[in-house]
């Protein structure tokens, strides 16, 4: 069976950061494919299984290519075995598939396979200078001459071979720390180093399925530090809701970082996730993402309350409460985690209004039937509505309950469209009626 393999292969230094190391970007590619193993300097995976998952080969290649880019790797290959593809990148050459994997492979110098490399000067003398030549050779001499495993890499790596690999597992707790090419001053340049860390932990929430609610970064301060200033300090950053969304994280940790000031300039930054959550995949939607979703709204309210502060931003909760006007209530954004419906504690099926009046307004009454802009016609009813008790008060005239005692109708009116009534119980005149809200 055809198999496609990658290999990653960082250069030992990503400009004015270090280059990853090989564990890190191996627990980052386990986004993508199951199959990840460290080989020498590079990092292979094997992807056919998990491609259609991703929308095809193509479209799988291109994503793992650009967002390889932003850790600082700087060469991928992908060919039929995972020995050929790391071959393949320490010579340069990007596709695999472009010709036979013979053809490619013959070309290559002896450097590109470490098996060879360590026998160059020998194979050198015998007139070998690419892998075509070795292959050439009487395979019962080099059997015979050279260790086994020049043989069995050079039959794995051309498909003669299966190979065998101790896969990445993927760890339980995310950690991941960058030492700082030169020392940082000011808190938001710790962005651009913890941008590149905000990337694995995505890739590290993707393979578990989660989404993070919390996060911490800290930095350690350089060591020509004044006493005072301590070893270093933290930032822990929280979510309205579970999200891998490194973009959404970037930004949120930025807003946070520009209001920090440093004690002591930084020399290394580490990055833990300190609350997960299960994130379940969204269904795919006919729809371009563009148009069916846009920012959403829990994010836009997290840049806002860092800005302005937690008591600033109020959020809409709905409560268990038979009173519609006690039915909702405003709490600060920190700690609503989002508007939770909740069914009405009578257990009644009617529809509740749109618009709620601050007083209700009440109606004059003509043979017995309430007016509003003329004769109202009984839809639905009656939702009696009772309790209140426990909700005591203080006015002027000294202390009280808000306990209401009414009937609601839902009415039909010719000019005003659905309006929500109700009339008095046990009151003093249980003839009055009042307006209420009206239905869009």
């Amino acid at each position: 069976m055809l198999r496609y393999w990658a290999a990653l292969r960082p250069p030992a230094c990503a400009g004015t950061l270090p280059a990853i190391e090989p564990q890190a970007l191996a627990v980052w590619a386990l986004q993508f494919s199951p199959r990840v193993t460290c080989c020498e300097e590079g990092v292979l995976l094997e992807v056919m299984a998990s491609a259609r998952l991703f929308g095809g080969l193509e479209a799988l290649r291109r994503r793992v290519e650009s967002e390889a880019a932003e850790l600082g790797v700087e060469s991928v290959a992908w060919a039929p075995t995972g020995a050929a593809a790391l071959a393949l990148t320490r010579a340069g050459t990007r596709d695999g598939f472009a010709q036979p994997i013979a053809t490619l492979l013959d070309r290559l110098p002896l450097s590109t396979l470490s098996a060879a490399a360590r026998h160059e000067p020998t194979l050198a003398r015998l007139g070998c200078h690419k892998l075509g030549d070795v292959r050439k050779l009487p395979r019962g001499g080099l059997s015979r001459r050279f260790d086994k495993e020049l043989l069995l890499t050079l039959d794995q790596a051309y498909g003669l071979r299966p190979e065998v690999h101790d896969w990445t597992t993927l760890p339980e707790t995310f950690h991941a720390r960058v030492e700082l090419m030169s020392r940082v001053e000011t808190a938001p340049a710790l962005m651009f180093a913890a941008h590149r860390l905000l990337l694995q932990l995505g890739a590290w929430l993707a393979a578990r399925h989660a989404g993070v609610t919390a996060f911490t970064l800290c930095w350690q301060h350089d060591a020509m530090r004044s006493r005072d200033a301590g070893e270093g300090d933290e930032l822990t950053v929280r979510t309205a809701e579970a999200t891998r969304d490194t973009g959404h994280l970037a930004r949120l940790l930025g807003e946070h970082l520009a209001k920090v000031t440093l004690a002591a300039p930084a020399g290394d930054l580490e990055l833990l996730a300190a609350e997960i959550a299960p994130l379940p995949e969204e269904s795919r939607s006919l729809l371009p993402e563009t148009i069916r979703t846009g920012e959403a709204t829990e994010r836009v309210l997290e840049r806002i309350q860092v800005r302005l502060g937690k008591d600033r931003v109020l959020r809409p909760l709905l409560a268990d409460d038979h009173r519609l006007e006690w039915m909702q209530c405003w709490q600060s954004a920190e700690a609503v985690r989002g508007p939770r419906p909740r069914k009405r504690a009578n257990g009644a099926d009617l529809p509740l209004p749109t618009w709620v009046l601050d007083e209700p307004l009440r109606l004059a009454v003509r043979h017995n039937r309430p007016i509003y802009q003329g004769p109202l016609q009984l839809l639905l009813g009656p939702d009696r509505i009772e309790g209140g008790w426990w909700h005591r008060t203080r006015t002027q005239d000294g202390p009280g309950t808000h306990h209401v005692q009414r009937d609601y109708w839902m009415a039909q009116s010719a000019h005003a469209g659905l309006l929500w009534i109700f009339q008095q119980r046990l009151a003093a005149d249980e003839t009055a009626w009042f307006l209420h809200g009206h239905f869009a």
